[in-house]
């Protein structure tokens, strides 16, 4: 929750601005001397609040403010992160697959 206060802060008071990248999560890990799930965790209810957005493999970054960002701005974005999430939770389902089916195949290969 400290992490999740001094951010909240910075971006109400101004000092980081809508469009700024949050500092990385190793960065902030180390920066409280957490782990990167405490500071993963963090950046979750940041995002829940509507204060910051995920872009997948560019960062976080501080959202619009709600009179700069259009619903439909708002909409899309949520939209894009569930279609990222969906494709990463397809492509994790896809690799188990594959990992079973190896396991299987070794498990119950037929003697020769």
């Amino acid at each position: 929750m400290q992490i999740v206060e001094e951010l909240r802060g910075q971006i109400r008071t101004g000092s980081l601005t809508p469009g700024t990248a949050l500092p990385s999560i190793a960065q902030l890990g180390e920066r409280f001397d957490v782990s990167a799930s405490v500071v993963k965790a963090a950046i979750s209810v940041l995002r829940t609040e509507g204060l910051v957005i995920g872009q997948q493999g560019k960062g976080v970054f501080v959202r619009q403010t709600p009179a700069e960002t259009s619903k439909s701005e708002e909409t899309s974005d949520v939209n894009a992160e569930i279609l990222d999430q969906l494709a990463q939770t397809r492509q994790t389902l896809k690799e188990l697959g594959d990992r079973l089916a190896a396991l299987e195949a070794a498990v119950f290969a037929e003697p020769k």
